[in-house]
């Protein structure tokens, strides 16, 4: 296993992204890496501040002759997800990243990789630190908790940065520029139910589904991965129905913008009807595995012996919270009718907990559209409402309404063509990028989005291309060269 990624080009953006992979960063958890970020700005030399949400801005001016361009914002967020297999045992609060080097790749040992945003960090931090590179005026804006709020990018205040065109280094396709971006929401469902003793001829089990390669709730929401939750309560009906099961406790999923992967659920069952669960969780291990053999082939399904439960869901509320979980809506809603391939709308069940008298249910709804949006989430609500959840709807942000008259994709479509022979792809993502809070806030930004190949992000298969990152490091590099003049 290859640990040095010193030995890779460019040499300046590896050495920055294995810096990185030493500083914690969890979202939620980026006070090391705010002052790890903070002091590199300050021992080049160049003016830093941090905000008050800890956002990290520094400034580098124009190199000479090249200070009547219009200034550029470098801007990439400083969290990653946390995200690792069952039997590796780490703590993103503590633990350095483990990347490897492996064939054209780079990787992670059993956990996510952080590329998604490193690479992007770890570029900007190149440039910050450069001597030999020609470019205007400078500002990079490290964002916060992009990845479970956008918190950086919702708290920017306006008037903190002087510069007209962002360069967003949050795509993950080199030779793909991004002119667009979805909204989204968060849908978060509260269901309170009574508990019953469990019956003493009854025996404890825990229902595991596991295999399964997860990812992106937006970018790969197309690729019609199962989802561990929705499989889970796929499982959990038939067998309640068949074999009277009672749920104690359910764990599935972990964040709100990952597919879910693993999930579990320790129930109740009769002894005499045991066996026949058994061979329920067997068959239906069967029925995924085929329908799911190309997108997800490992998926697995265990039984085994727990202690028994003292306490299990009463059973109309157990009835009730199943139905309402297999009837929401889950996966592509609708395709764009304006871009080909671009999914419009989508929604991700991300989390499901059962546990002493409180089921939770965690959701991220997307769109490009504001009222598909919407009426996603009053679609979300009404199945919920019909139990007796509560459904609040937050966090919603807006998105990034494409410009195909940009002056920047004019000239870096340009750039690219000449640099690398071809026209790069202009796309919109079904994902929520921070162009659309920062366009909010500073309305005349002319954006663009754009970085390496990054493969399975949110996920502990998370991988980078080694060649990519060349090309989008020379790609930045010529276009900080010919940025417009003011």
């Amino acid at each position: 296993m290859n640990t040095n990624l010193s030995v890779l080009k460019p040499e300046a953006v590896w050495k920055n992204f294995q810096q990185l992979n030493r500083i914690p960063r969890p979202s939620k958890k980026e006070g090391k890496i705010i002052q790890f970020m903070r002091e590199f700005g300050e021992k080049l030399h160049l003016e830093t501040l941090v905000d008050e949400v800890g956002n990290v801005i520094i400034r580098k001016p124009a190199t000479k002759g090249l200070e009547d361009r219009k200034g550029v914002i470098l801007q990439a967020h400083l969290d990653m997800v946390p995200q690792a297999n069952s039997d590796k045992k780490f703590n993103f609060e503590t633990d350095p990243i483990e990347a490897y080097i492996d064939g054209d790749w780079v990787t992670a040992n059993g956990t996510t990789l952080g590329a998604d945003n490193g690479m992007g960090v770890a570029a900007a931090m190149a440039i910050l630190e450069s001597k030999d590179i020609q470019h205007g005026p400078i500002e990079a804006l490290f964002t916060i908790d992009e990845e479970t709020g956008m918190t950086g990018a919702f708290n920017l205040k306006p008037g903190l940065l002087n510069g007209e065109i962002l360069l967003n280094m949050d795509s993950e396709d080199e030779g793909e520029l991004y002119i667009g971006c979805a909204g989204g929401v968060n849908a978060n469902i509260t269901y309170h139910y009574d508990e019953l003793s469990t019956p003493k001829n009854h025996t404890g089990q825990r229902i595991m589904l596991s295999g399964m390669k997860g990812g992106h709730s937006g970018i790969d929401i197309p690729l019609y991965r199962a989802n561990a939750n929705k499989l889970l309560f796929r499982f959990l009906k038939k067998a309640a129905n068949d074999f009277e099961i009672k749920i104690a406790e359910i764990e599935a999923g972990s964040l709100r913008n990952a597919i879910p992967r693993e999930a579990w659920a320790i129930i109740a069952v009769e002894k005499s009807k045991l066996n026949g669960l058994k061979n329920w969780v067997k068959e239906f291990e069967k029925i995924v595995k085929d329908e799911y053999k190309t997108a997800d082939p490992d998926l697995k399904a265990v039984i085994e012996d727990v202690s028994i439960p003292a306490k299990t869901m009463n059973l109309k509320a157990q009835k009730d919270f199943i139905n309402a979980i297999y009837a929401c809506p889950n996966g592509v809603i609708r395709m764009s009718n304006d871009m080909e391939g671009l999914v419009e709308t989508s929604t991700n069940m991300a989390i499901v907990t059962v546990k002493n008298g409180v089921a939770t249910v965690k959701n991220l709804l997307r769109s490009s559209v504001d009222t598909a949006k919407q009426d996603l989430g009053e679609t979300t609500k009404s199945v919920f409402e019909m139990i007796g959840a509560n459904v609040e709807l937050s966090g919603d942000y807006p998105g990034w309404k494409p410009n195909p008259q940009s002056p920047i994709l004019r000239e870096m479509k340009n750039i690219y063509n000449q640099k690398f022979g071809k026209i790069p792809a202009i796309k919109a993502i079904h994902a929520g990028l921070e162009c659309g809070l920062l366009g909010g806030v500073y309305p005349y930004w002319d954006m663009i989005s754009f970085g390496p190949t990054i493969r399975y992000p949110h996920s502990p298969d998370e991988k980078v291309h080694i060649e990519s990152v060349k090309k989008f490091w020379d790609f930045l590099i010529e276009t900080l060269k010919h940025i417009p003049k003011k």
